[in-house]
């Protein structure tokens, strides 16, 4: 008789884990405990050595499919004096769980799996249309735990005993529901509720009906989903996505639709493969999907104007898969909130927000009694190369940890005020907070200090050092300033913008330095006489360091603040550093005509002296510059929505052979690699001002808006690929492979050109990586932050930020 004792990490928790595992030990005749603890499944196993060296060579092959088990150590020990007869399985220990950021023990929530969907559509099956149907292998996890470990009894469903049906069913070891947490059933289990108004004649009585009734006759639903109250309409209802949008207050901005299978709009939509495999994951994500050019979609125009894709989701859980089946139409289904609110996670939240009398957003609620423990947005991904790129890291990821490439001290990482999305370093893994939204906001700021709040008294006396952006306005950056001074042994470590944006794709893919990098994006503080980075040529050493090789050719913006807002300033700044001629060309007739004589005056005015106009290297804005030139946005109604409707626009081009005339007209487009001047101290900068003298004659020639988009987006994929081609030759590189180049910034949410820089910079002998378990903008800034302050240190991380070490 002999003891062992495996301490169990990885993805062991809400996996079925521990059923699979007791399923083994009791055929191998072994007894013992199978313990959930924080962080880890812990096995006590007594038995023969055989059985016992059976267990640790089969148990890697017996594991489900969700499980992820990290190499074992096996500890041998004395069986003891007393042998325990039986095997169990338990829990131990208890830390209660707010926010919950960093949750070692939890797993992401779950869709329902094939077997779950057959019981829920089949008429004798006991939970035939049960909406919370759930097993070992599916349902919510992260969403409803309220402590750690996991167990039923730190879940919001701690209040709904089990009967006796599914009592038996948790105590088989034979079924799929074996210590399955979340089971339940119509007479034990959590129950819908409606909140809306009377039933009309010959409509269901019961609340699924209603909901689906108000859906049908053009109603706005407010759904409590798996993490947050969620906005549903029919989405071949015109009138009915055009009033959500104005009761909403977000009149362009492309929303979601969810399905319960993808069949209804395929002949209108492009599915590789890979999208369809993310499409039936069990995170159940919004994928982006390119659109065909077809007549005859049954879709709304308003759904997502001008955009060349659309963002389907299959259902999330059996909630979502009844609504989504019984409507029989695709749906509108977007976040439970005011645009500018964060998402509304609790009933007061939503009577509050979402149907307040005086203002109300849905015309019904379909809610039930399982509380929802914390917000998770819905996930968003594309496809490229044939592998997912997370634009949007939250339900179905959200609190999966990510590995870094070596340990390291334990850290904090707060990201940016916009789309912040803190992260804490342990060892050798990164937990990285689901997306909190912009630090404007009341209502955020609030979650994000609750978040911090407890992440610090749940790491106390461990952190080394908190990490921040370089930039000396954000929130975040005085909060970890302010850390720093009231704890003098908490290092306050900053670091650049665009730095950590490189470094964030090269700790996703596990690589080290030195590489080249090409950040694109809207705007980031960096240091010297253009403030306002965005368009840059990084050289990064050995030790996380960069170098500014090279940036886009720097343009004013009229009116600051207010010119990331409006593209026609944007524009009207670009025109202005071109000169006259351009401020005079017929080609940039739309953007001069957004404004009014004596507003334009002004401006003019104010870029001539200086006032309010800082200059930015930004492609982002370029973007907008350039959107607004061809009359596609003069002032936005949601961020990126110029870069949005310019790659609309030039997905059109390129996806009809109509418009192959109209592009040979704009190979001249260019943007040359010209010697810098400004005292930037940088060799070189991408000019522009070629480009948009083409683009103002083609304007004026009558070229078409999508040929003239395009090229533009053909002309910025060359210079990019033309400068890593050069600085590649002079770069040491950390292998014999082919030359890193990373690819980062929010513009690289641009499918056509991330796809095109890509292509460009494989076809030149080059390795290009991009983000694509995190976001590519500021929501995968602190894990970038987390690097460069683990492999630079404090002094070199500062430098780049333009300050002192701390």
């Amino acid at each position: 008789m002999q003891r062992l004792r495996l301490v169990c990490r990885g993805v062991v928790q809400g996996v079925g884990f521990r059923p699979a595992v007791y399923r083994l030990a009791r055929e191998l005749g072994l007894s013992g405990s199978l313990d959930n603890h924080q962080g880890a499944v812990v096995l006590e196993l007594w038995g023969s050595g055989a059985m016992l060296e059976q267990l640790l060579a089969r148990l890697p092959g017996a594991l489900p499919v969700q499980a992820r088990l990290e190499p074992l150590q096996p500890q041998w020990l004395s069986a003891g004096a007393v042998v325990p007869q039986d095997l169990r399985i338990g829990v131990s220990g208890m830390t209660p769980l707010a926010a919950g950021w960093v949750a070692p023990s939890l797993v992401p929530d779950l869709a329902p799996c094939r077997s779950c969907l057959d019981e829920l559509a089949d008429p004798g099956n006991r939970r035939h249309r049960y909406p919370f149907i759930s097993c070992s292998s599916c349902g919510p996890r992260y969403s409803v735990a309220t402590a750690e470990p996991y167990c039923r009894a730190h879940t919001t469903l701690v209040g709904f005993r089990l009967c006796a049906a599914c009592q038996a069913e948790f105590d088989d070891p034979g079924g799929r529901r074996f210590h399955a947490e979340t089971i339940a059933c119509p007479r034990c289990g959590p129950r819908l509720q409606w909140f809306g108004p009377p039933r009309p004649p010959g409509a269901a009585a019961d609340p699924l009906g209603r909901a689906v009734a108000l859906l049908r006759g053009g109603g706005i639903l407010a759904l409590q989903g798996v993490g947050g109250f969620q906005l549903l309409v029919d989405a071949t209802n015109s009138a009915a996505v055009t009033r959500l949008r104005r009761r909403k207050g977000r009149p362009s901005k492309p929303l979601a639709l969810l399905l319960a299978a993808p069949a209804p709009l395929e002949p209108w939509l492009r599915i590789s493969a890979a999208e369809r495999r993310c499409l039936h994951s069990p995170q159940a994500p919004i994928v982006l999907l390119q659109r065909r050019q077809r007549p005859g979609c049954p879709l709304s125009e308003a759904v997502a104007p001008g955009c060349a894709e659309l963002g389907i989701m299959l259902p999330a859980s059996p909630l979502h898969w009844l609504l989504a089946s019984e409507a029989a139409v695709p749906l509108v289904a977007t976040s439970g909130n005011r645009s500018g609110q964060p998402l509304a996670h609790t009933l007061a939240e939503a009577l509050a927000w979402l149907v307040d009398p005086l203002a109300p957003i849905a015309d019904g609620v379909l809610l039930h009694d399982r509380a929802v423990a914390r917000p998770l947005d819905d996930s968003v991904l594309r496809c490229i190369d044939g592998q997912p790129q997370l634009l949007r890291r939250a339900r179905g990821y959200a609190p999966g940890p990510l590995p870094l490439p070596a340990a390291g001290p334990a850290m904090l990482a707060l990201g940016g005020d916009l789309r912040c999305a803190p992260a804490l370093a342990l060892g050798q893994q990164v937990w990285l907070a689901p997306p909190l939204g912009d630090l404007t906001g009341g209502c955020t700021q609030a979650r994000w200090q609750a978040g911090l709040d407890e992440l610090l008294a749940r790491s106390a006396g461990q952190l080394a050092a908190v990490c921040s952006d370089g930039h000396p306005g954000y929130l975040s950056r005085q909060w970890a300033q302010a850390l720093g001074r009231a704890r003098p042994a908490l290092q306050h470590i900053s670091v650049q913008h665009h730095q950590a944006h490189a470094l964030a794709v090269l700790a996703e893919h596990g690589r080290r330095p030195p590489a080249l990098a090409l950040a694109f994006d809207g705007l980031g503080h960096g240091p010297g006489p253009v403030p306002l980075w965005g368009g840059e040529g990084l050289l990064i050493d050995a030790d996380g360091g960069v170098t500014r090789d090279i940036c886009l050719r720097p343009f004013a913006l009229p009116g600051a603040a207010l010119a990331v807002r409006e593209p026609r300033r944007a524009a009207l700044g670009l025109l202005a550093g071109a000169g006259s001629a351009a401020l005079e060309h017929g080609g940039a007739a739309a953007s001069l005509a957004a404004f009014a004589p004596g507003e334009r005056q002004l401006l003019l005015q104010a870029l001539a002296s200086g006032c309010q106009s800082p200059l930015t290297s930004s492609v982002g804005r370029l973007f907008d510059a350039v959107a607004s030139l061809l009359d596609l946005v003069q002032v936005l109604s949601h961020e990126g929505q110029g870069g949005l409707l310019l790659e609309g626009a030039a997905s059109a081009a390129a996806a009809t052979a109509a418009a192959a005339t109209d592009q040979a007209l704009v190979q001249a487009y260019s943007l040359p690699l010209r010697p810098a001047s400004m005292d930037l101290d940088l060799p070189h900068w991408w000019d522009w001002q070629p480009l948009l003298a083409a683009l103002l004659a083609d304007r004026e020639a009558g070229v078409s808006t999508a040929a003239i988009a395009l090229g533009f987006h053909r002309a910025l994929i060359a210079a990019a690929a033309a400068w890593a081609v050069r600085a590649a030759r002079h770069q040491p590189q950390a292998d014999a492979q082919a030359p890193v180049v990373v690819l980062c910034g929010g513009c690289f949410q641009n499918r056509l050109l991330l796809d095109g820089t890509v292509t460009a910079l494989r076809r030149a002998g080059l390795q290009p990586l991009w983000a694509q378990q995190l976001p590519s903008g500021d929501g995968g800034l602190a894990l970038g932050q987390l690097l460069a302050a683990r492999i630079g240190g404090g002094c070199a991380a500062a430098a780049v930020a333009g300050e002192s070490a701390p």
